[in-house]
């Protein structure tokens, strides 16, 4: 369960504007730009559809030790994160805290200098968020989006639904393709990022919502992981999360044979350990960044000598990014990457099944752990059936993946118009019209009911469906 904070009724105060001041006209019409912002837990993704230019901004507000504020791609000019604190808007995968959001929202689509810049009032919005996020938050960013931006229309969607929006023949050999133009008939998108790692079934186009399994462990977890590590053995890194972000970046990586590779660490073979890195941390005062070099065994200082600081990782490499395919190991109920693929499969459709196996695709920041195709591949290969094809692809930038996907919505301009909300819908009808329409129970014309057994997109909305 999700406690809400108290900042949402600061954002549920608004009133709405009298119907009659809105034309019948502006029901059909489309804005002049489309923004697509991808709004994630660590980063926000966002850029026009017809710029093709993502822009990534961190998602967050940080306060540093000399009482600095920074505010979104402000962080981009730091050079002192040493016991910075962090606060973030999206808690466990969910924007919780608008009054965060907006700080960040206005500098980055409002100001002057931003290369987003841009007039909500002529704008359509298309934002992702998370799947089965609760009712209540969506009504939230609804509000915020029409009362508080008065973006003038806005298509709310669960992010891993974009990707099949991209040509994905791409990502596989030339030789065996994808039969399917965009958007594909069925992929198996996997997302590993900053809260969670998400298994989501996309079959035409809709999110196969009794398939979506979640994983408790993302980037934040790995980070915080590495963080404990480090702080038991060598130095006490608990305030330095930047930091231990930046080293898990660095030196971590997927082993595809984990008890040798623990082998080489502490074994018979410690003398061959080929894995050992050294991290030489930053010097804040002088500038200088922290930087990963090959493993110089330890000598004593001589006296007065003014040595870098250097923090040896071995078997932290490996270990803490491990949990992602086996959470067990430190007391999580919750199977690993692969064996929920086939949890998740097992609700999906006997005809689904073969297609979305052969159609995996990878996106999120954790995608970028080296060894991470290989190891899902190695460990998928021996669970699926035999008759079954398995082909796992990871994009060029896994990050954006989902973000080129909405673009390349956005730029179906009839299909955009079919999805959208505009927002003389929204002061006419409230947001009830809103999650009836995004989560595809309602045709687009007001007042016309369901248009059919469309496969809903959130939990939450089946369940307002049968309180109604």
């Amino acid at each position: 369960m999700i406690l809400l904070p108290s900042v949402f009724p600061v954002c549920l105060g608004f009133q709405r504007k009298p119907s009659h001041l809105f034309s019948p006209l502006l029901f059909s019409q489309m804005p002049s730009a489309t923004l697509v912002v991808d709004n994630g837990s660590y980063t926000i993704k966002a850029g026009f559809a017809a710029g093709e230019t993502c822009i990534t901004i961190p998602n967050c507000i940080a306060r540093t030790r000399d009482k600095r504020v920074l505010i979104g791609h402000q962080l981009e000019n730091c050079r002192d994160f040493g016991s910075a604190v962090f606060r973030r808007p999206v808690e466990k995968g969910y924007l919780v805290n608008w009054e965060a959001e907006k700080e960040i929202w206005d500098r980055t689509f409002l100001d002057s200098e931003s290369k987003l810049k841009c007039d909500p009032r002529n704008t359509t919005l298309l934002l992702t968020e998370a799947p089965n996020a609760p009712s209540a938050l969506q009504t939230n960013c609804d509000q915020m989006v029409f009362e508080e931006y008065e973006f003038s229309a806005y298509y709310r969607c669960i992010g891993p639904t974009l990707i099949p929006w991209n040509d994905i023949t791409k990502l596989y050999p030339p030789e065996n393709p994808p039969t399917l133009s965009p958007p594909a008939e069925a992929i198996m998108a996997i997302d590993s990022g900053f809260s969670h790692t998400h298994i989501t079934p996309i079959i035409n186009g809709q999110l196969w919502n009794a398939a979506v399994r979640r994983i408790d462990i993302g980037g934040k977890f790995l980070t915080n992981y590495l963080k404990e590590m480090v702080s038991t053995r060598t130095w006490n890194m608990m305030e330095e999360t930047y930091l231990i972000n930046q080293v898990k970046e660095s030196v971590c990586y997927i082993s595809t044979n984990f008890n040798e590779d623990l082998e080489k660490c502490h074994g018979m073979r410690k003398a061959a350990n080929d894995i050992a890195v050294d991290f030489v941390l930053p010097d804040y005062n002088s500038g200088k960044g922290g930087y990963r070099r090959p493993h110089v065994p330890k000598k004593q200082p001589a006296f007065g000598s003014n040595d870098e600081q250097v923090m040896e990782l071995s078997d932290e490499r490996f270990s803490v990014p491990e949990l992602l395919f086996a959470p067990q190991d430190i007391g999580l109920a919750q199977a690993g990457v692969a064996e929920t693929i086939i949890q998740s499969l097992e609700s999906v459709p006997e005809r689904y099944r073969s297609l979305l196996l052969a159609n995996i695709v990878v996106v999120g920041g954790n995608a970028n752990i080296p060894g991470f195709l290989e190891r899902l591949e190695m460990e998928l290969r021996p669970l699926a059936p035999a008759e079954s094809v398995v082909r796992i692809a990871k994009p060029d930038n896994p990050v954006t993946y989902t973000w080129q996907g909405g673009a390349a919505l956005a730029g179906n301009r009839s299909e955009m118009k079919k999805r959208q909300v505009t927002r003389a819908e929204y002061m006419e009808y409230g947001s009830m019209w809103c999650a009836k329409k995004m989560a595809g129970e309602a045709s687009s014309v007001p007042g016309a009911g369901p248009t059919g057994t469309v496969e809903r997109e959130n939990r939450s909305h089946r369940k307002k469906r049968v309180e109604e």
